[in-house]
């Protein structure tokens, strides 16, 4: 029994040594050290021993056994280890290598936009108001001087939720409910940046939604030289100190008088050509002198009080300033399109 034990001792040391993975050297240790394995079977066999032979022999048992555990052991650890060094060397990458390149974003060209443009007359001393987008249509028609049945309405044809609910068509709406806030008493001093609808066919130069800048001034005693001081301050920023502006009657029902502001042509400086249709001026916005109906309504006594307001498309400043032909690249999220104002910045 002794040389039966010597010779599994042996032959479990021969298998343990030459394990090359984590299941065979799992197999042998339930193999050898099992409740069914060769080494208990050996001691079942003590029956037949003397007395004196077997605590022996137990002894002996216990001791190959223990040994045979330990050299497991021993060997699962330098298993493991050889498989993490193989896993290392798999995954090893090269520090010194220069890094790849990360792209990042940049601004879309109408925020660009808005944000000089909210630069400059915040420099001027307004203040940035907003107001909902889905908008009352007193707000958006009413008390701008324009009552239910006002062939005007036609203009801005209009996306409707319900009879007195629409997506509002302008920012204007914004600045009625900050002169009703005012509550008679000025002065306020605002722009109105927002996104504004209206059911337009999508071309090169329309969309159904857009984004407008509108301004208001109310104080005693503000004239039309001050709307067009202002105006003028705006366009030698936005287009160069050499650009000139010119005022045009026009009409819009919240504004008495009203005129369209042009800019003198930068690509032929004046003398005509085909971005200008030969004029040598460019359209830029509407504004006016504010209507004393509309301050009337907003609880602004006129007869103390005037102002001004303006309203401008950053789309369309953002077209003449970028040279784009196509109001419609703004929206589609081209990165082709948008890559090269990164390019600028």
């Amino acid at each position: 029994m002794k040389e039966r034990l010597q010779e599994l001792k042996e032959e479990a040391l021969k298998k343990i040594k030459d394990s090359s993975n984590l299941k065979d050297l799992n197999d042998l240790r339930v193999s050898y050290l099992g409740k069914k394995g060769p080494i208990t079977e050996v001691l079942r066999g003590m029956g037949k021993l003397t007395a004196e032979e077997r605590p022996k022999i137990g002894a002996l048992a216990n001791t190959i056994r223990e040994h045979i555990a330990d050299l497991i052991t021993e060997k699962r650890e330098e298993l493991e280890a050889a498989e993490v060094n193989q896993k290392l060397e798999a995954e090893k990458i090269d520090v010194t290598l220069p890094g790849r390149p990360v792209k990042t974003g940049s601004r879309h060209p109408l925020t660009k936009i808005v944000e000089e443009i909210e630069d400059l007359f915040i420099g001027m001393g307004y203040q940035v108001a907003e107001g909902p987008e889905v908008e009352k249509d007193y707000y958006n028609f009413e008390a701008l001087n324009l009552p239910k049945g006002h062939p005007a309405r036609d203009m801005q044809d209009s996306f409707y939720i319900t009879e007195e609910l629409l997506m509002r068509t302008q920012t204007s709406p914004v600045q009625a409910r900050t002169m009703e806030k005012h509550e008679g008493k000025g002065p306020i001093k605002i722009i109105c940046p927002g996104k504004v609808y209206r059911r337009d066919n999508d071309d090169a130069t329309h969309s159904h939604q857009f984004t407008q800048i509108e301004g208001l001034v109310v104080d005693e005693n503000i004239t039309m030289a001050d709307l067009k001081g202002t105006l003028d301050v705006f366009a030698k920023k936005m287009f160069g100190e050499d650009r000139e502006i010119r005022l045009r009657p026009s009409f819009f029902p919240f504004t008495e008088p009203s005129v369209e502001m042009d800019i003198s042509c930068k690509i032929c400086a004046g003398s005509g050509c085909r971005i200008c249709k030969q004029t040598g001026w460019i359209e830029i916005l509407g504004a006016g002198m504010v209507h004393p109906n509309v301050l009337q309504m907003s609880g602004f006594d006129p007869k103390k009080y005037t102002g001004f307001a303006f309203g401008m498309g950053p789309e369309r400043i953002a077209m003449l300033k970028y040279g784009i032909d196509d109001i419609r690249h703004f929206y589609t999220n081209d990165i082709r399109f948008l890559q090269q104002f990164s390019v600028q910045e």
